[in-house]
């Protein structure tokens, strides 16, 4: 099952949704790299918005750091799966060390990529975005480590993702928008037609080429309405 030809389509889709938020300058932040494209297509269609990064990276197992126990922001809000993580044998000083580790690569990730531009989040309204959840694990750092910044209004928003996801997010976010929840979820590749990865240079190109507003900038704007 195939819902978007690319991921310019799927955001020109979730713009639409988000609309009917009605959020005042809003602040779009993509999680890397794949939601990148998301984030600024969503920033040009949403009046007044801002566009940047936040990046999760995610706590590997003992001796399989592809398997996930957790992820951590760069501003060290993160989640941990705590069975799994006994469950695989990671210590409470494994856990530590690997949380450090990776927050200080997510660090240096959100500077090469947009670097001081992002805004200050304090007061601000923030919609997080992907090109598409699986576990959440990322997702959920992600919106801890909005809320930790001092987001008044955090909405985590993606094109496709499982349903038992869906329902956890919506436990961390002030709202979730999703677009599809399909019942047959093996990878967020599998609903687009085309799915080419998005490399670093890629990225610092989109945010290049969004225009960012003067007084927006600033930061400024810290009582918003959130609808």
């Amino acid at each position: 099952m195939t819902y978007f030809t690319n991921r310019e389509h799927a955001a020109r889709e979730l713009s639409e949704r988000l609309e009917r938020l009605n959020l005042s300058n809003p602040v779009i932040l993509g999680i890397p790299r794949g939601g990148i494209p998301i984030a600024v297509t969503v920033a040009r269609h949403l009046p007044h918005a801002e566009v940047g990064v936040i990046v999760a990276r995610k706590l590997g197992a003992p001796g399989n750091p592809e398997l996930a126990i957790g992820a951590v922001s760069a501003n060290g809000a993160y989640v941990l799966d705590e069975p799994l993580a006994r469950g695989v044998g990671a210590s409470e000083q494994y856990i530590e060390n690997e949380i450090r580790s990776q927050q200080a690569e997510a660090r240096r990730r959100e500077e090469q990529f947009d670097g001081n531009r992002r805004p200050a989040l304090r007061g601000r309204n923030v919609i997080v975005v992907d090109d598409g959840v699986a576990t959440g694990a990322t997702a959920i750092a992600a919106i801890r480590a909005a809320k930790t910044a001092g987001a008044r209004y955090v909405c985590f928003a993606v094109p496709v993702g499982p349903s038992h996801t869906i329902r956890e997010l919506r436990s961390e976010a002030d709202d979730v928008v999703c677009l599809h929840q399909p019942e047959q979820f093996w990878a967020v590749g599998q609903f687009y037609r085309h799915f080419d990865a998005v490399e670093d240079d890629e990225a610092r190109r989109l945010f290049d080429s969004v225009e960012v507003s003067p007084e927006l900038s600033s930061g400024a704007s810290g009582h918003q309405d959130a609808h």
